[in-house]
């Protein structure tokens, strides 16, 4: 029984099926599960599946070597264009932009067990309507009621560990160094609230690609019994 509704579960995750294709898989081979028991199966397989982004993202250089890197703010660039003239600072950008990042790398540690958490309280409702929703209607789910844990979780991580590698003391730094310029619009040397807000970005766009591939790619479906049932709709 648990073979087959872990089979069915990740039939329903891989390929977004419908409920009517839920019903002809419960019907023909299912063994009779109920959709309680499907809804606990989609559990299962959506925390195997989504947990990947946070993974990716948390080992070195998920952030920094990736697409999800995370840049300094507009109003920054013109501190750091500044201060790139300023002895010492000639390199301040990359530097700061380096250590931010490696600061979200620490605080996506964070996102796997609140994401599993939020899965688990998942209503049979709720599984329903990821399985009958868009290529990212589990990730706008978990968005929706991970995202203020998930700030409070990466914001003091992100804090503390800017501060193990003197990103708070280089840019605050940094900043004091611009702001005693003369005629220089004055700016603020925090940079906690910044990251956060762009590493949950780039988490929730990295779920939503593990989403969308987990649904769309035939290689995904490397049982014979995926093979079988779905081969006619290729």
């Amino acid at each position: 029984m648990k073979m087959k509704l872990v089979a069915l579960s990740m039939i329903c995750a891989l390929v977004a099926c419908t409920p009517k294709d839920l019903e002809d898989l419960l019907n023909n081979g299912g063994g009779g599960l109920t959709t309680e028991e499907v809804g606990l199966g989609l559990k299962e397989a959506l925390t195997r599946g989504i947990s990947v982004g946070s993974d990716l993202l948390s080992q070195k250089d998920g952030y920094y070597k990736s697409v999800y890197k995370i840049l300094l703010p507009e109003e920054a660039k013109k501190v750091v264009n500044t201060l790139s003239k300023v002895p010492g600072f000639n390199n301040v950008e990359e530097v700061i932009v380096q250590k931010l990042n490696r600061a979200a790398e620490d605080a996506a540690t964070e996102a796997k067990p609140i994401f599993v958490s939020a899965i688990r309280q998942m209503t049979i409702q709720d599984a329903w309507n990821i399985l009958k929703g868009e290529d990212n209607a589990a990730t706008n789910y978990l968005r929706r009621v991970t995202e203020g844990q998930l700030y409070s979780k990466f914001q003091p991580v992100i804090y503390n560990s800017l501060e193990e590698v003197n990103a708070v003391k280089y840019w605050g730094d940094a900043v004091n160094t611009y702001n005693k310029i003369p005629f220089v619009e004055k700016a603020n040397p925090r940079l906690d609230d910044y990251v956060t807000k762009e590493a949950l970005d780039g988490l929730f766009q990295m779920v939503a690609k593990e989403e969308k591939a987990i649904r769309d790619n035939p290689a995904k479906r490397v049982t014979d019994l995926l093979k079988k049932v779905f081969a006619a709709q290729d």
